[in-house]
């Protein structure tokens, strides 16, 4: 099975997705059996930003007793044989916020998207948040060529649709879009999760925030719909 936690936003370092976290700490338990969990942090989109990952491990290693691991590529060779040690260890992949549109370009230059693809098709759990959460599906609402423009992108079609995040602090702009170009899409909140398996949105969590489908094929109204 595979499988997608993917978190519409919040800052991990405050606490604010907690409930969701704890529930891929539970997930990737329930996969390791026996064995201590450990999840592999992805901070690309941050340009490796290490004060992120530590964030990561507090979190998931101080609250949750899972071992984590961080996946360092930018501005440096990658060795790949450890880093396919790497991610043969990890029960699951969480790959943090920044710029996506960075991020997927690096994925694709330099091998780690090979990687990343392995992992999803054996079934390692893929979570993400914003950049992470966005990137798979066939485009998404982002920022992330010039800071504070918000325009649709190319992501890796993955996941079928269009998706935004930061819904609640975005909705107004991508309502526009969804509206003018009579999309179906997705607009997750911050302090939400959509959940993903074998290609199709299956439930939500909450960590105060909503999952939206967003129908705007009419023309004339968005119709919203809480998932």
């Amino acid at each position: 099975m595979k499988r997608m936690v993917l978190i519409g936003g919040g800052e991990l370092k405050n606490r604010e997705t907690l409930p969701i976290d704890e529930y891929i700490a539970s997930e990737a338990k329930k996969s390791a059996g026996e064995r201590r969990a450990c999840g592999l942090f992805i901070p690309t989109a941050s340009h490796d930003c290490m004060p992120y990952y530590n964030t990561f491990h507090k979190v998931y290693t101080g609250l949750f007793d899972v071992k984590t691991d961080v996946a360092l590529t930018v501005g440096r060779e990658i060795d790949f044989a450890k880093m396919r040690e790497k991610f043969n260890r990890a029960d699951f992949l969480y790959i943090g916020g920044g710029n996506t549109v960075f991020m997927l370009d690096h994925w694709k230059r330099s091998g780690l998207l090979e990687l990343i693809r392995e992992a999803y098709e054996r079934g390692v759990l893929i979570c993400g948040l914003s950049a992470g959460a966005i990137c798979w599906f066939e485009e998404m609402y982002s920022d992330s060529v010039i800071e504070g423009e918000y325009a649709m992108y190319p992501g890796l079609g993955w996941l079928k649709g269009k998706i935004s995040p930061h819904y609640n602090e975005r909705s107004l702009d991508f309502d526009k879009i969804v509206l003018y170009n009579r999309y179906c899409a997705w607009g997750i909140e911050n302090g939400a999760a959509l959940i993903v398996s074998d290609g199709m949105a299956v439930k939500s969590l909450s960590a105060g925030g909503k999952v939206w489908v967003l129908d705007g094929t009419s023309g004339e109204r968005i119709v919203k719909t809480e998932f």
